[in-house]
């Protein structure tokens, strides 16, 4: 298996069937260095416009429709000092006439210690004066080409992935996304520090950071919504909205599942689901909301 350095020449503000901008091996590994979310490098150089900017496409050899390909987050290293976050929580979030008090939703600048891993704010404010927190890194926005071709914006997600902003996106997680296009054609990009569930300030930790990731075709997986696994969990993502709609994509590809490879039939796991699930909140910011249904492995026999 081939290790590659990956050094993009252009972004890109959409997840789609777009010429590859390099080609690997199944099983290959990649390296590669991201962008903020507003488009500035590690030394705070405006490479791309904001919006998410995606290294990519890498199209991988031997992914068919039907697939899936499997990404596994080796490590993900900061490579600047500092990130951005909105100050103010989010008007979708709060209700109506809670808006009108909220503050400017202005920039707030993090501090980033690389060698003891962890955030705090630039400059604190009243109360938060202690307030340092531990490198938590995560993926927000990545996936492959969506199906018939389409190119969808890096704000929003799909079947497909894309802009989830779910925290247990970080290193040690493998995620599998359903395979739409020849060569499955995989993005990557806008990672966070820190981020809470949700994403409720419209941001995580906005900052730049050095990628590893594995990435393996598995043949006919029969996979509608991605599927993520941790050392103690596995989990379904359902991205749409209302968010009820997401939860009811994700608590259906999770039945799928506990069929195919845990040989569970729907009494089975709706007994299962209904005592040991778990719920995370993803994206709440975007077009589309993220939701995850979980289930810790302690409770499962692979068969």
């Amino acid at each position: 298996m081939t290790t590659h350095r990956f050094i993009p020449t252009s972004f890109h503000n959409v997840i789609g069937s777009l010429p590859p901008a390099l080609r690997i091996a199944d099983g290959d590994t990649v390296v590669t260095e991201t962008l903020d979310a507003a488009g500035h490098d590690k030394d705070g150089v405006k490479q791309a416009t904001g919006g998410n900017p995606m290294n990519g496409p890498i199209f991988v050899e031997g992914a068919e429709p039907g697939d899936a390909l499997k990404v596994e987050i080796v490590s993900m290293i900061p490579t600047r000092d500092t990130g951005f976050t909105r100050s103010v929580v989010a008007a979708s979030v709060v209700d109506p006439e809670t808006v009108r008090d909220l503050p400017p939703r202005d920039i707030a600048i993090w501090a980033i210690d690389r060698e003891a891993l962890t955030v705090r704010l630039s400059e604190p404010v009243a109360g938060l004066e202690n307030f340092v927190l531990p490198l938590a890194p995560m993926i927000g926005c990545f996936g492959v080409a969506p199906s018939l071709g389409q190119a969808i914006s890096t704000a929003t997600s799909g079947e497909y992935g894309g802009n989830m902003d779910y925290r247990l996106f970080g290193p040690g997680t493998t995620v599998r996304f359903p395979v739409s296009a020849p060569g499955a054609l995989f993005f990557l990009g806008d990672c966070h520090a820190v981020q809470g569930d949700g994403e409720i300030v419209g941001t995580g930790i906005e900052t730049t950071f050095e990628v590893t990731v594995r990435l393996t075709v598995e043949k006919k997986a029969g996979l509608v919504w991605p599927r993520g696994e941790t050392a103690e969990d596995i989990f379904t993502i359902g991205n749409a909205r209302p968010l009820d709609q997401a939860l009811q994509h994700a608590t259906s590809e999770m039945l799928t599942w506990l069929a195919s490879d845990y040989g569970l039939d729907r009494t089975a796991a709706s007994h299962l689901l209904g005592q040991v699930v778990r719920y995370d909140v993803g994206n709440v910011f975007d077009p589309a909301y993220t939701m995850a249904c979980r289930v810790a492995k302690k409770w499962l026999v692979r068969r």
